[in-house]
């Protein structure tokens, strides 16, 4: 087997970094393959340099899917769930597991699929410290990178048969394989690029917006629910005020003060309306806009109160310090 003089510690660990990132890339078969080699004395590499370098590549890669957990919450576990063949069982199993096992699910998530790509960001979106992270993400990429390494050097002779094909076929094998991995790899880093842009939306969970409104933070909530219909039937958020999307979104004199938070939610569950506001403000220099989670319908299914006496916006925005153009349609609170 020749491929001892292609393996090297760097190659490994981006190998192992690119696949904990979710993209196809077959670095088990390169644990497996030091194995082999080291199990008929054709090892050139230190077996616990390779281990190192395969959990380094693992704690890079899962510390970015935690910093990614931190920074937007579950709306990063909801993406990473997408890929998934059936995304709301596989984000509620997650979420259960995590609350039986807590951190200790990091030791074993890598061995189990669904468990590995959304543990990281999950362990991050629910708070968990940074050191308690990576001591527990060491421990699960340590027993991850020396199973593969030792079931190589266990079944070596079966690794070297398999080789042994490969380098026959070599090349023919590589177009067929090649091709639609290639493939994959470039529809898979569109998909990546399409997550990342949409993690710029921050989410908060209306649990969290209810603890900021009853510690009377300072959090602008902004109805965004069917103000063409004129309703003032149409229930909202005690507090909050409602405002045309379309007006909002194209509004270029608003001033925000750094210590107010602005909340956006509509009527639909997977937030369109709120998400394509919260990005126009945010290109028009409005960083701290957060959007709720699953709509006044995840509100009013937590059991909280909704009201049709909403406020109007120029009372909430001369309280808040906000200047806000009038011609955003605001609305008088209704009777």
């Amino acid at each position: 087997m020749n491929l001892s003089t292609q393996l090297t510690y760097p190659g490994i660990g981006i190998a192992v970094f690119a696949q904990q990132l979710c993209l196809p890339v077959p670095s088990m078969v390169l644990l497996v393959t030091v194995g082999a080699l080291a199990a008929h004395g054709q090892e050139a590499l230190h077996i616990w340099l390779v281990i190192l370098a395969g959990v380094t590549g693992c704690l890079l890669a899962d510390s970015f899917w935690f910093w990614l957990g931190r920074r937007w919450g579950s709306g990063v576990i909801r993406l990473v769930c997408s890929f998934t063949a059936d995304p709301q069982s596989s984000r509620e199993n997650s979420h259960r597991i995590f609350e039986k096992w807590g951190l200790w699910l990091l030791t074993v998530a890598k061995f189990v699929p669904g468990l590995d790509g959304v543990a990281p960001p999950l362990a991050g979106a629910e708070g968990s410290t940074v050191h308690g992270f990576l001591s527990y993400d060491a421990i699960g990429s340590l027993l991850w990178t020396s199973t593969y390494v030792l079931v190589g050097f266990l079944f070596a002779d079966e690794v070297n048969s398999v080789m042994r094909v490969i380098q026959r076929f070599g090349v023919s094998l590589g177009i067929i394989v090649g091709v639609p991995l290639l493939l994959y790899v470039i529809w898979k880093a569109v998909r990546v690029g399409r997550m990342i842009r949409h993690l710029r939306l921050r989410r908060i969970s209306p649990a969290m917006l209810q603890r900021k409104l009853d510690d009377q933070e300072k959090v602008m909530v902004v109805d965004l629910l069917n103000y063409e219909a004129q309703d003032s039937e149409i229930k909202g958020i005690p507090g909050a005020f409602r405002a045309k999307p379309s007006r909002l979104s194209k509004v270029k004199k608003l001033f925000v003060p750094a210590d107010v938070e602005i909340v956006l939610y509509c009527s639909s569950r997977n937030e369109f309306v709120s998400a394509r506001v919260a990005d126009a403000l945010q290109k028009r220099g409005v960083h701290n806009v957060w959007v709720l989670e699953g709509g006044l319908e995840a509100w009013v299914g937590d059991g909280r109160l909704v009201t049709t006496e909403l406020d109007t916006g120029e009372r909430v925005a001369a309280r808040m310090g906000v200047v806000l153009p009038t011609d955003v349609g605001l609305k008088e609170p209704g009777p």
